[in-house]
């Protein structure tokens, strides 16, 4: 175990979890942020996100990533900066892994569905529905709802972005239950995750846009990090014929964000003066990131990628087919909850806005496929465009 920083967040100083659960070594010897990942790896929601949409909706080449192969990639790299930085990597871990897990099917185009029709609900967020799904959803133990994480896990996940001031209604219910002090910053392995996040599709989703022929090298030069990484691999390897040298490309950029993040987050640490995991939560600012040269270049990609990824014809196609996919299930299960599996629509809510927020957890459970098959299924028949 490498030595940690007195700043990380300590497993036996956890706040604890919501309910007590009875101790000693019959499971092994986990501390709780060790279990809190093994639960998040065991959990169904963890195993669908192999069939959810990460750029690519309901891919048919094997190449191309999903949202649990991203998780994986990010949990990666947020393994890596937590060990230099000295960090619990298991939290971090944990955060990681469970980052997406309150995604939809068809990523962003269904939770903009799922927005649309709770609209009169409370609306839908995918991070509060990431809360909602390991607090209440998740059903594996036989004397409560959720998987019981710790306090520290589930502030890191509700607050990995910065404090929240204003929460949606599924946040404000799961910290209604167990109290995650929402406006105040989350720990460094919080902050950490949600950068390894950025880190990893800023540049991995450059790989799949290549490789799907929506992005081309010579878009890409004219991006000033990607025109000096790509520099870098020609100039150590200048034998080597240009498609061999995309992959090369990627994780040179990883590396440099990783050795930037870490290097202005030790700076900031060292100007903060912080001395515990608390201090950072008082501390009044995030203490990690980027350099301001390396935000600004980071967000020039960004811009990048919305333009000419994100936003090319053929995404924007297949989410308005994902978009309607959604609201015709929300639509047919409104008007008739008995068409949901026998466990979802025994325990429908009698009254608004729970009936139309437990169907809205039906749907956002649904793998990309499985929402296309129920849909021919209650609905009809769907040609899907190019990109599904």
């Amino acid at each position: 175990m490498s030595l940690r920083a007195p700043w990380a967040s300590n497993p036996a100083r956890s706040k604890g979890r919501r309910y007590e659960e009875q101790t000693g070594t019959a499971r092994g010897p986990r501390d709780d942020f060790q279990r809190d990942r093994d639960r998040i790896i065991h959990s169904i929601s963890f195993r669908r996100l192999r069939h959810k949409t990460q750029v690519f909706m309901a891919p048919d080449g094997d190449h191309f990533r999903v949202r649990l192969t991203h998780s994986l990639e990010v949990a990666q790299i947020g393994r890596t900066i937590a060990r230099v930085l000295g960090l619990n990597e298991d939290l971090t871990e944990a955060l990681c892994l469970a980052h997406d897990i309150g995604h939809p099917p068809f990523g962003h185009a269904g939770e903009d569905a799922l927005k649309v029709a709770l609209a009169d609900a409370g609306g839908f967020d995918h991070n509060g529905h990431t809360l909602r799904a390991l607090t209440l959803i998740e059903r594996p133990y036989p004397r409560w709802n959720g998987l019981n994480l710790t306090w520290e896990t589930l502030e890191g996940l509700a607050k990995h972005n910065g404090p929240v001031r204003h929460p949606g209604w599924a946040l404000r219910e799961a910290d209604a239950h167990f109290p995650l002090d929402l406006t105040s910053h989350a720990s460094l392995e919080a902050q950490v995750a949600a950068i390894a996040d950025d880190i990893a599709y800023d540049n991995h989703d450059i790989d799949d846009g290549l490789r799907a022929g929506l992005l081309t090298l010579d878009q890409l030069l004219a991006v000033p990090i990607v025109a000096r990484g790509w520099a870098g691999a020609c100039a150590r390897f200048p034998d080597v014929a240009p498609k061999r040298l995309a992959s090369e490309l990627v994780r040179s950029q990883i590396g440099t964000m990783v050795n930037d993040l870490i290097d202005e987050t030790r700076r900031r640490i060292a100007a903060s003066g912080v001395t515990s995991a608390d201090d950072v939560r008082a501390a009044g600012e995030a203490l990690c990131g980027f350099s301001p040269a390396m935000r600004e270049e980071e967000r020039d990609l960004k811009r990048f990628m919305y333009a000419n990824l994100y936003h090319h014809p053929r995404q924007l196609a297949a989410a308005d087919t994902a978009h309607g996919i959604v609201t015709g299930l929300f639509e047919a299960y409104r008007a008739d909850p008995a068409a949901m599996t026998t466990e979802w629509a025994e325990d429908v809510p009698h009254d608004e806005p729970g009936r139309s927020r437990h169907i809205a957890d039906f749907i956002a459970g649904m793998t990309d496929r499985y929402a296309i098959a129920r849909y021919r299924e209650l609905v009809g028949a769907i040609e899907l465009p190019e990109g599904f």
